[in-house]
């Protein structure tokens, strides 16, 4: 049985992919700084770290492990300042401390390192009718964007500086788009109370695309690149397959919460010259925007597809949400 190390097992998409590691016939060990969170997951052995940053040993907690999933890392913030102490942050944890993991990976001879990189590392939009492709070159535009990508030059040289009787793992490299999924935060949350307070939005006339994943095909596709051959040494772009404008977007989410939203037709510059005179420029780009990667790769090397759609991934956040706030 093979044994795989999960960094951040304990956030929004490790906890889904732990227990789809367990129900695979995996050995799952999570590498945590909140023991007690993780020690109530099922089948899963909990090891505890101080954090990820470049002066952590990891040699203990690598110990009898066949594959690291790397996730933990500072994660993005929106409209986040980009200064001095910011990136510094950024490149302690996501990058120094990405190198320093995959060196003692290396050390410990670890066979298969995945890591979680990000479809921004590319730039923040595309045209409706073009998407990122892995040969392309990448346009990091924001901090966290950057350290991601330079986390990837970190971990393709230690492949390239292993030698002698240390060999690097094979890396895997995944950059996702928008995840979403129960349990979601950040913009996508942002969106289910919007769509679940607003009877009238003003998105009917809104033609972007968008690639998103929902959590559980992410999980699925990781749990697939820790063992396949032709996964070795690859960078995949991954996406649920059927790329929705925002306003297709809401009324999944609508439909799935038992709701009506009315989406009026206003035209797409009258919402930038909105979100420019009230100093929500970023916000509004982000609703009218395109931003599409193209999975073909991945389908094709490694015969995946996604186990769900996206329009089953967006009905079951949508009640997960809905349930959530019956609750309170």
């Amino acid at each position: 049985m093979q044994r795989i190390l999960v960094t951040g097992g304990t956030g929004f998409i490790g906890r889904t992919l732990c227990p789809t590691l367990v129900r695979h016939g995996f050995a799952v060990a999570v590498a945590t700084r909140h023991p007690r969170t993780a020690e109530a997951m099922p089948q899963v052995e909990v090891r505890s770290i101080p954090g990820v940053g470049p002066g952590i040993d990891w040699s203990g907690v690598l110990r009898d492990v066949d594959a690291v999933v790397h996730l933990a890392g500072r994660a993005h913030v929106v409209d986040e300042t980009a200064d001095e102490a910011t990136l510094k942050v950024y490149r302690r944890v996501n990058v120094d401390g990405t190198r320093k993991l995959a060196s003692d990976a290396a050390r410990a001879g670890v066979r298969r390192f995945v890591y979680l990189s990000t479809a921004k590392v590319m730039g923040e939009r595309t045209g409706s009718d073009a998407a990122f492709r892995e040969g392309e070159p990448p346009r990091p535009q924001d901090p966290y964007a950057r350290s991601k990508w330079q986390a990837e030059q970190g971990l393709a040289s230690v492949t390239a500086e292993a030698s002698g009787h240390v060999s690097a793992p094979e890396m895997v490299i995944l950059r996702p788009p928008l995840v979403y999924g129960p349990g979601v935060k950040a913009n996508f949350l942002a969106l289910l109370k919007l769509v679940a307070r607003a009877p009238v939005l003003p998105l009917g006339l809104v033609r972007n695309r968008r690639s998103m994943i929902g959590v559980d095909n992410l999980a699925d596709v990781i749990r697939l690149c820790i063992s396949a051959p032709a996964a070795a040494g690859q960078t995949y772009f991954v996406r649920d397959g059927d790329d929705l404008s925002t306003a297709e977007i809401v009324r999944v989410l609508a439909d799935g919460m038992g709701r009506r939203v009315r989406l009026l037709p206003v035209p797409v510059g009258v919402l930038r010259l909105g979100g420019a005179l009230t100093g929500q420029r970023a916000a509004v780009d982000r609703l009218i925007g395109s931003c599409r990667v193209d999975d073909f790769r991945i389908r094709q090397e490694l015969e995946w597809s996604p186990p769900r759609t996206v329009l089953q991934g967006l009905s079951s956040t949508a009640a997960w949400f809905a349930a959530e706030r019956q609750g309170r």
